[in-house]
């Protein structure tokens, strides 16, 4: 049984863990970086990394109760995600693999996000929603690749909730403070519902609540409501359009934003209204984590996926539907 440590550093968290293709999750062990003020910057992240590297390896190994020597291969994630910060990961997963004399993995961090939520929930074969600061995909495993049935055209529904959340002084992460302030909301203000075929797009609706909160003519707590049900609304709309499409019987949320109730119970009635089973990814493997690069590194891995260290190169812009996924047939 092939042991992986993988590493994530694709955005704001530095993580390694340890696992096996059966699984098995030996560590997960993970450090956030969080900014003072405003959004990531990537260089103050890579900074961070940079920083707790060594420390969080040390942790992962110690958990895991493998020494370096025991692990097969070496795993990170080579993209989707913020330069500065891959290039960490991949700096010390290169280090490692030379040292070691270990093979090098390389994993697409979107592709993680999905195989520990296929892990953790047990579903086989579902329609994936991926939602994240940095994603929101529509997905689900054809002919090879997981292909993708819907988008969003710019920013991703953790950025609009992060950004309005940061705007009006609610402070991050933003999708519980928002969710917070619309559970008080009992009036809904019209919003940009902006669906576009299998698509979405946020940009307009952060704007036009933006505008809301600045003109002041409405309740805080109102527009978070509104912010909240159109956002989600959207989302569900085209997750359910996918599922007709394909015409699979099983939907899993993941990605940070899965950490939602009120998201996954709107998905979850969408669902069973389709005689579909739904389930969320585990809330501790929800965010960014290396048990997620160590599991799917694995998988990769034992299907035989390595890659040369002069050629892993960082992909910032490393889309999922790219990968070939020759641990599913």
């Amino acid at each position: 049984m092939p042991l992986v440590l993988g590493i994530e550093s694709t955005a704001h968290t530095f993580g390694v863990g340890v696992a096996s293709e059966k699984g098995e999750i030996l560590a997960n062990v993970n450090s956030v970086y969080r900014p003072v003020a405003g959004g990531i910057k990537p260089s103050e992240a890579a900074e961070h990394h940079s920083k707790v590297a060594p420390e969080v390896l040390k942790k992962a190994l110690e958990a895991s109760g493998v020494s370096m020597e025991s692990i097969d291969a070496i795993a990170v994630a080579l993209g989707p995600g913020l330069g500065p910060c891959l290039r960490v990961g991949a700096t010390l997963a290169r280090y490692l693999a030379s040292l070691l004399g270990k093979p090098l993995v390389p994993v697409n961090h979107a592709v993680a996000h999905i195989e520990i939520a296929r892990l953790s929930t047990g579903l086989r074969d579902p329609v994936v929603v991926y939602v994240a600061g940095g994603n929101t995909i529509i997905t689900t495993f054809v002919d090879g690749r997981y292909r993708i049935f819907g988008e969003t055209l710019d920013i991703a529904l953790g950025n609009l909730m992060d950004t309005f959340a940061r705007e009006v002084g609610l402070g991050f992460p933003g999708v519980p403070r928002v969710e917070e302030m619309a559970a008080r909301g009992r009036n809904l203000v019209p919003l940009p519902y902006s669906v576009k075929g299998q698509d979405v797009s946020y940009s307009g609706l952060l704007t036009a609540a933006l505008r809301l909160y600045k003109e002041g003519r409405h309740d805080l707590e109102d527009i978070c409501y509104s912010l909240v049900e159109t956002a989600y609304s959207m989302l569900v709309e085209v997750a359910e359009r996918a599922l007709a499409h394909t015409g699979k019987n099983e939907v899993v949320l993941t990605g940070g934003v899965a950490r939602s109730p009120l998201l996954a119970n709107k998905l979850a009635k969408m669902a069973e209204a389709r005689g579909a089973r739904f389930a969320s990814v585990a809330p501790e493997l929800a965010g960014d984590n290396g048990a997620m690069i160590a599991y799917t590194g694995a998988l990769a891995y034992t299907a035989g996926v390595t890659i040369p260290i002069e050629e892993s190169h960082v992909r910032p812009l490393w889309r999922l539907d790219e990968v070939e996924v020759l641990w599913r047939k």
